[in-house]
């Protein structure tokens, strides 16, 4: 009954603000909301009206919002992803196409502001995740149905929250869903210092599973060992290393994880154990997978594919997808896995974030948030 009032309460005093006649800067539930005398808000946000090079077709604009209905729900974003995928979306190449104009953005962390008059379980002040396809996340207001949003822990960084949908997830769903791993097992993986390798690496030894982990060579590469080791990786080679390296052929992986596709993904192939799989979830490289038939005949090799939006779609707010959060959320609390290695960007910075994150080389390990508090 508490909530309720506190909620009509809200409510009230939203409607008031919004029926001013004048223009005005109101400082509430943390933050300064610049409403105007059409019961709405002011947010920036970036916009894509037509597929292609994402520096040339992304700009940032201004909108407004109305005040929320029946069941819709007012967030101020705090931090948002900006990830591969929604570089492949802006270019068109992506499988999932949303309709234009659209604001970019899969995952990312905002807080409550105001809620609809028939809104149940959210309240100003809670921290929510979207838990939706084609989330939009690169706007410092948006209006999202109760439904696609997620409430999150308060004792969790946030920072580890606004990644949880994308590269927690898949580290997660791919390590529980192909093969039946136990304490003492190996996986192998290449890209692993990528944002999802790293998870990879933490869940990994979080659940006592051995983890060799292939890298591209570069000048700072023992800083790059280093720091997958201080993650808990087991081994870390480069390519070049894996050739001659007698690891993998020791290692008795049950399951290998590709992200490169190409000769990388062929020689993680070869190291799998008989009766072993492969998944790809990644294709940096752009070349195809090739396999060998022998694998196949001799060896029982298995070959799936694995793509994290599909999982989402055909189990979102279901059971299994509460019980991965909540065992990730778990997982965070214990500092037993830590967001990768990340740089913050301004919303007006928005090319900086865009330009390194489409970078191909496969050198760089940061991860670019877009904080919408700098």
């Amino acid at each position: 009954m508490a909530i309720r009032l506190r909620k009509i309460v809200s409510i009230f005093v939203l409607n008031q603000m919004f029926n001013s006649n004048l223009i005005m800067t109101k400082h509430w539930a943390g933050h300064n909301l610049r409403f105007n005398s059409s019961t709405s808000i002011l947010s920036k946000k970036l916009v894509m009206k037509e597929f292609g090079d994402p520096i040339k077709v992304v700009s940032l604009e201004e909108e407004i919002l109305e005040l929320p209905k029946t069941n819709e729900v007012c967030i101020k974003m705090l931090l948002a992803s900006v990830n591969p995928a929604d570089i492949n979306t802006i270019q068109g190449v992506y499988p999932i196409k949303p309709d234009l104009p659209a604001v970019p953005g899969s995952e990312g962390i905002g807080e409550v502001v105001a809620v609809g008059p028939n809104v149940k379980h959210l309240n100003a002040g809670d921290k929510v995740i979207p838990n939706v396809e084609a989330a939009g996340t690169w706007r410092s207001h948006a209006l999202y149905k109760e439904e696609h949003l997620l409430k999150v822990p308060n004792d969790i960084d946030i920072i580890s929250l606004s990644g949880i949908m994308v590269n927690p997830s898949t580290a997660y769903r791919m390590l529980k869903d192909f093969v039946n791993l136990k304490p003492g097992d190996a996986i192998i993986q290449n890209g692993a210092n990528s944002a999802a390798g790293q998870n990879i690496i933490q869940l990994c030894k979080a659940w006592n599973i051995s983890t060799l982990n292939i890298v591209r060579n570069r000048p700072n590469i023992n800083d790059l060992k280093m720091y997958l080791e201080n993650l808990g990786a087991t081994h870390v080679i480069t390519e070049e290393e894996l050739r001659t390296s007698n690891v993998g052929k020791t290692l008795k992986a049950k399951l290998a994880l590709n992200c490169v596709g190409g000769k990388n993904a062929l020689n993680v192939l070869r190291l799998l154990d008989h009766g072993g799989t492969m998944v790809t979830y990644g294709g940096m490289s752009r070349d195809p997978v090739t396999i060998p038939t022998s694998s196949l005949i001799f060896k029982d090799i298995k070959v799936k594919g694995f793509w994290m939006t599909r999982w989402h779609g055909e189990n979102r707010n279901s059971s299994k997808q509460s019980e991965m959060f909540e065992d990730l959320f778990n997982l965070m609390r214990k500092g037993d896995l830590r967001p990768p290695v990340y740089r913050f960007v301004k919303l007006k910075d928005y090319r900086e974030a865009i330009m390194n994150t489409m970078n191909v080389q496969g050198f760089t390990n940061a991860k670019y948030v877009i904080n919408f508090s700098i």
